[in-house]
């Protein structure tokens, strides 16, 4: 698993203060949801979601995604915080993987977009570090 040193560490803490996290934690899911729509498969409770509008406007959506960042947020503070999601994704929701990666590259996005100026090639490439960890956590039990 890729290691996180200090440097980085604290521009992603830094970045995490800087975020409109309001907007950040439901607008990734949203839009992974719409760009990458195979992944809808695992939210068939969550009403229509057939169109990008309808994603947008989707309450649970976006309650989930602030439910998933938060457990982004979790990596920052607490070791091996993922090992029982880990579990939960793999045995019990059988979720593809790759998908966590794909959440993560929107999640890329929506923070360049929010961010602007202030992310900035050492940021992202902080941020591209700590989403690898916490990727490789949560598909530990696939392994």
């Amino acid at each position: 698993m890729v290691d996180c040193i200090v440097e980085k560490r604290k521009l992603i803490i830094e970045t995490w203060g800087k975020i409109k996290v309001k907007v950040v934690r439901p607008l990734a899911l949203r839009w992974c949801l719409i760009v990458y729509p195979w992944t809808q498969r695992y939210f068939g409770t969550f009403g229509d979601l057939n169109r990008a509008a309808a994603i947008m406007g989707n309450k649970t959506v976006a309650k989930r995604g602030i439910t998933v960042l938060n457990g982004f947020r979790k990596a920052l503070y607490i070791k091996n915080a993922y090992a029982k999601l880990s579990v939960l994704h793999s045995e019990k929701l059988h979720v593809d993987p790759d998908n966590f990666r794909l959440l993560g590259d929107c999640l890329t996005v929506v923070l360049a977009s929010q961010m602007r100026r202030g992310f900035t090639p050492d940021v992202q490439a902080a941020w591209q570090k700590f989403l690898t960890v916490v990727i490789s956590a949560l598909g530990r039990q696939y392994n």
